[in-house]
């Protein structure tokens, strides 16, 4: 209601008809859901950076892929996530496990018989040596380092130079325990001479329950699993590398693994404004991966992409057998996707890019492989040699043509989320020509700017986007039941994805 003046004089009032910006929304975080080794279970949590998630979720998991695919997105250029661990506090992961090594008996075909066991977690670098001692005895010297720990005259038999008695006792680095084998006799049971190195066991079994596919889908009312990123706007993101873990750990079979990802895309679909990215099942060769994909999964989503082979990366478990490690790759795919994000725009195809930290491959794809693997929207991570392990693909799983590149569905779902949130102000506002004339406005605005960036193909704006918003689009039966409708298109620009040379010979002065 106007202002009522009854004194004469000079009033200054401020009117707020001028254009209302539209800003861009973010376009590059993250979300992780896997087994972590402490932490909030079940709900998402915003990690900013690793030292972060360290802190809250813990450090690598043997046999557990979260905590690598969280490290590779920050090591790729990943800024903001948010993590979500499977599983309660009454279905927690099993604890740490620590360094051990089996002894072999002095039998034929040297069974282990012989169990040694660090007594800390972080006692890495432990050997035991087994010698033989005198009157059918052995000695047994444990060392760390420049700690050495000796004890002599051991035998299986009861007494009091049983190994169990004395080394239980005595030692401070380890523990022994008997592996039982039937039929040996206490000679053929006491170790066989040599040196044992302590090591992490290799995997580690996380529980079956925790990685079930209602588990991961969680509950939309409880904030949890998937559920719980509903209420998340600016994911952008949706990944789920221990989903690998549970099918190699034999939690999960194949159907298990689909009925997951097949979660992740109707997650994405219907939020509209994420996509999720797919890890392929392990040690696949390109026509297995190829066969899955196309037979077994049978995606077909603008909302998803999917990666292969695996990644080797360094094993950061003190003492593991290996020094390297196979990973799924969608975590460092995330952070390469934020990388691009940022140093290009949302716009620019996040292919083409080095994959850092990456140390090998288990399989190096050729030329007439990923002729097969690209056309079924396979994306696949290549090794040139002088140029580095890099991704060589940036295609969705879908088979419309029309959203078969990564940056044109990501384009997309900035666009919309930039206008959704930018327009907010236009609800119940007067649905008349002044409103069309100013949402018009800061439309094409907002759009030439995206423009400027490179976003949008064509030589003018004009070329490049259009903003109808009149009275054709909106006759009076439509604002009789209280809409609004702008109708937008885009041009988007598409990716050189096979750059053509033409070459020929010519004869200079010839017609």
């Amino acid at each position: 209601m106007a202002t009522t003046y009854l004194t004469p004089g000079v009033y200054v009032e401020e009117v707020d008809k001028g254009s209302k910006p539209i800003e861009g929304v973010g376009t590059a975080v993250a979300a992780f859901l896997g087994v972590a080794a402490r932490g909030p279970a079940g709900v998402p949590v915003m990690i900013a950076n690793w030292t972060q998630f360290t802190e809250t979720f813990g450090d690598f998991v043997p046999g557990a892929y979260l905590a690598h695919a969280v490290y590779g997105y920050f090591n790729n250029g990943g800024g903001l996530c948010y993590v979500v661990r499977i599983g309660g506090d009454g279905d927690s992961a099993a604890p740490s496990p620590v360094p051990q090594a089996a002894l072999a008996g002095r039998a034929g075909g040297a069974p282990a018989t012989l169990r040694a066991i660090a007594r800390s977690a972080d006692a890495a670098g432990v050997t035991v040596e087994v010698s033989e001692g005198a009157d059918d005895t052995f000695d047994v010297t444990v060392r760390r380092g420049s700690s050495e720990e000796k004890f002599e005259g051991l035998t299986m038999a009861r007494g009091a130079r049983n190994v169990f008695e004395v080394v239980n006792k005595q030692s401070t680095l380890v523990t022994l325990e008997e592996v039982k084998v039937p039929g040996l006799s206490l000679a053929e049971r006491a170790p066989a001479p040599g040196t044992y190195p302590l090591a992490l066991p290799e995997t580690r079994a996380v529980a079956a329950a925790r990685l079930s596919p209602d588990v991961y889908q969680g509950n939309a009312a409880d904030r949890t699993g998937m559920g719980g990123l509903e209420a998340v706007e600016q994911i952008t993101m949706l990944c789920a590398p221990d989903l690998m873990a549970a099918y190699q750990q034999g939690a999960l079979d194949g159907d298990g693994v689909k009925a997951i990802q097949l979660a992740m895309i109707a997650h994405c679909e219907r939020m509209g404004d994420r996509v999720a990215i797919l890890d392929p099942l392990p040690e696949m060769n390109a026509q297995q991966a190829l066969n899955w994909r196309t037979n077994d999964a049978g995606y077909d989503s603008k909302y998803a992409a999917l990666y292969y082979p695996w990644i080797q990366v360094a094993n950061p478990t003190p003492g593991a057998a290996s020094p390297t490690i196979l990973v799924p790759p969608s975590g460092h795919m995330a952070g390469i996707w934020a990388r691009s994000d940022g140093e290009r725009g949302v716009h620019k195809a996040p292919a083409n890019e080095v994959i850092r930290g990456v140390i090998g491959l288990p399989i190096n794809i050729t030329n007439s492989e990923q002729s097969q693997l690209n056309p079924a929207g396979v994306n696949c991570i290549r090794s040139f040699p002088g140029r580095g392990i890099r991704v060589w693909g940036a295609r969705t799983l879908s088979s419309d043509p029309a959203w078969r590149y990564l940056n044109v569905r990501r384009l997309f779902n900035y666009v919309e989320k930039s206008l959704e949130n930018g327009t907010q102000w236009v609800v119940f506002e007067p649905n008349d020509y002044a409103l069309w004339q100013r949402v018009k406005r800061d439309v094409s605005a907002f759009l030439k700017r995206v423009w400027m960036d490179g976003a949008l193909f064509g030589q003018t704006p004009e070329e490049a986007f259009f903003v109808k918003c009149d009275a054709e689009n909106n006759p009076p039966e439509t604002r009789d039941v209280g809409q609004l409708i702008i109708d937008v298109g885009i041009a988007p620009v598409k990716p050189a994805e096979f750059v053509i040379f033409r070459i020929s010979q010519f004869t200079p002065g010839a017609e």
